[in-house]
């Protein structure tokens, strides 16, 4: 595991000595995403019977697959949208590397450009590793910031990414929206396009309604905290294959019971532990791990019985899913210029905020292009408007691809596969302090999930993952057995 720039996390109040649980106890995981299952993975290692109850039909949550079939019978491995896999990922990593332990599933990518229709760019390769060097060369060497621009930044403001510090950060700007603070920095409109957007909206949330202290502290994880760089690893097959196949026999050799397509309809207290409703029946558990995404959080706990802390349910009716997102696969009948990256960012194309050319990494579609000529691509867009029209949607986005690569005008479309979700959690300014946190007020129930509030600065699949190990911990802690060691990035700012 490499680790060489990761600070290892004190995880205080977790004093356990035992390797191992001295006697097995039922723990019914709810959800079968990267939370959920990081939690199973500790909890059976350490002599749990785990059941794993997804409601879809496959596991991984948002980085799940699914297995397809194109028109002529050619099956692959469908998903809910290209992810990037960043070295500071140290928890998931280290999650993958129980199956797969030289991450022989993943292949590094070179750079990751965000690219315009005017043939401009910015790369984030070729960067100093540590901060705040990383900062400086990239702001000197940037085509969209003269001299007289650094001039009106708001110095003040700009320091603020290098002085992360979770406590102060979140005290001074959570109640603050991330656009505002944007606009205060007076970046030039290319510039903060270029630079800044794709942190504002890689959680897709909108700026005018993303905390100013969750944008701050996704700057601190991936660049101004983080000396492992802006580049990243992706899977070079489908996620079914590259991670959850695998994680699923790994987990099989400890017992895990998996229930897919089965959804928890309602928790219930009982003197002897828990109750886990389904529409398949119940299930007794001593324990709960709830790691579904937040619209079915809310409607479980909703529903349960016992949960009677008016104030942690205050914590859970803050939650809110953010805007939706949409995932377009496209296979295309004409291959794409050579010299194309597997993923660029974009900026002024409309709506489309990154382009995936799956033809260049996965196996899969490699293969299909080599033998039709064509190429697979996937286009993403963000954080998009209430009652977003689908037609629309779709003609923009194809006008932005062709916009960033040319030779996809006119390009026939052979088949397509077309996701919009909103199930995303949403960290809307002042949620913070709204948060619910890992534990409860009952000491068999916890929650996972990029949704709770962790006390480290991390994203994304990191933070599910993170969740998910230090879910895994907070049960074990009550038998006295030892936590699941996590790691993180620097967890303040060099200025701090």
């Amino acid at each position: 595991m490499r680790r060489d720039h990761a600070v290892p996390v004190l995880l205080t109040g977790f004093a356990g000595n035992k390797a191992r649980l001295a006697d097995a106890i039922e723990v019914a995981v709810v959800g079968g995403g990267l939370a959920g299952l990081a939690a199973a993975t500790v909890l059976a290692e350490r002599g749990a019977r785990v059941t794993v109850i997804e409601s879809e039909h496959y596991l991984g949550g948002r980085l799940g697959a699914w297995s397809d079939c194109l028109a002529d019978g050619t099956p692959f491995g469908m998903e809910r949208g290209f992810h990037a896999f960043f070295r500071q990922y140290y928890n998931l990593r280290a999650l993958i590397r129980r199956f797969d332990p030289e991450l022989g599933g993943f292949d590094a990518v070179p750079d990751y450009p965000i690219l315009t229709p005017d043939g401009g760019f910015e790369t984030f390769a070729g960067l100093p590793a540590r901060p705040p060097w990383n900062v400086a060369v990239l702001t000197l060497r940037t085509k969209t910031m003269g001299f007289l621009d650094l001039l009106r930044v708001d110095k003040r403001a700009a320091l603020e990414m290098l002085r992360f510090s979770r406590e102060q950060t979140f005290a001074r700007f959570d109640c603050r929206s991330s656009e505002s603070y944007l606009d205060q920095l007076n970046f030039p409109p290319r510039a903060r396009e270029r630079l800044l957007h794709v942190f504002a909206h890689s959680c897709f949330n909108p700026q005018s309604d993303m905390s100013a202290a969750e944008l701050l502290q996704m700057f601190h994880f991936y660049f101004t905290g983080n000396r492992d760089g802006l580049i990243f690893d992706i899977a070079n097959r489908p996620f079914s294959q590259a991670v959850f196949d695998p994680l699923e026999r790994y987990l099989g050799s400890f017992g895990v019971a998996i229930r897919r397509g089965t959804s928890v309809t309602a928790l219930g207290r009982e003197a002897t532990g828990w109750r886990v409703a389904t529409g398949e029946g119940d299930l007794q558990a001593d324990a709960v791990v709830l790691a579904a995404h937040v619209p079915a959080v809310k409607a479980i706990v909703g529903a349960s019985t016992g949960l009677d802390d008016p104030a942690w349910r205050a914590r859970i009716d803050s939650l809110r899913a953010t805007n939706a997102f949409a995932v377009w696969r496209l296979w295309l009948d004409r291959p794409a210029h050579p010299g194309r990256v597997p993923f660029a960012g974009t900026a002024g194309v409309g709506r489309l905020d990154n382009i995936s050319l799956y033809h260049l990494f996965e196996d899969e579609s490699r293969e299909w292009a080599n033998r039709t000529g064509g190429s697979v691509v996937e286009l993403h867009a963000y954080a998009l408007p209430d009652h977003v029209d689908e037609a629309e949607l779709r003609a923009d986005l194809r006008r932005g691809l062709q916009a960033i690569y040319p030779e996809f005008a006119g390009a026939r479309v052979l088949e397509d596969r077309w996701l919009l979700r909103a199930d995303c959690p949403s960290f809307y300014p002042g949620s913070a302090a709204l948060r619910p946190g890992v534990g409860t007020p009952w000491p068999g129930l916890v929650l996972a999930g990029d949704f709770v509030s962790l006390s480290l600065p991390t994203a994304l699949m990191e933070r599910a993952v993170t969740a998910g190990f230090l879910a895994a911990s907070t049960l074990l802690s009550s038998y006295d057995v030892a936590p699941e060691p996590l790691w993180s990035v620097p967890p303040r700012g060099v200025l701090a």
